[in-house]
């Protein structure tokens, strides 16, 4: 029988576990929406759906996560969204399966970028001896 009562522990494990699977799949999902954002590809629902599957097929992330924990990350079959070329626009809804919203959020932050003025997007930034 499931013991109802998780000890304290085990909650703070699995919740320390799924921060970082969701780290490392908005990693993964941040680096794949860059590649057409660079090749300034819009954001179409077969382009998302298209990012959604590389993400979640990704070797390294199911190697590094179990079963359970990767199965967190899929979308619920009974979440249709449209599979055709036009510009994704989720109105104002907030409810959105995680690699959606980290491509989402990926595209939003370019663009935000690409607004500011040319003078502030050339400052220098620092760099870091180990390339961050």
């Amino acid at each position: 029988m499931n013991n109802l009562r998780a000890d304290p522990t085990d909650q703070a494990l699995a919740a320390l576990r799924y921060q970082t699977a969701a780290r490392d799949l908005e990693h993964i999902v941040r680096n794949i929406a860059a590649r057409y954002i660079v090749q300034q590809v819009p954001l179409t629902w077969r382009l998302l759906h298209a990012i959604e599957a590389e993400a979640l097929a990704d070797l390294g992330f199911a190697s590094r996560h179990d079963a359970l924990m990767l199965g967190l990350f899929q979308r619920p079959s009974d979440l249709p969204y449209p599979e055709t070329d036009e510009a994704v626009d989720f109105g104002t809804s907030t409810a959105l399966p995680a690699v959606f919203a980290f491509a989402v959020s990926a595209y939003e932050e370019a663009a935000r970028h690409a607004a500011r003025p040319a003078s502030e997007r050339s400052t220098l930034k620092r760099s870091r001896p180990w390339g961050g």
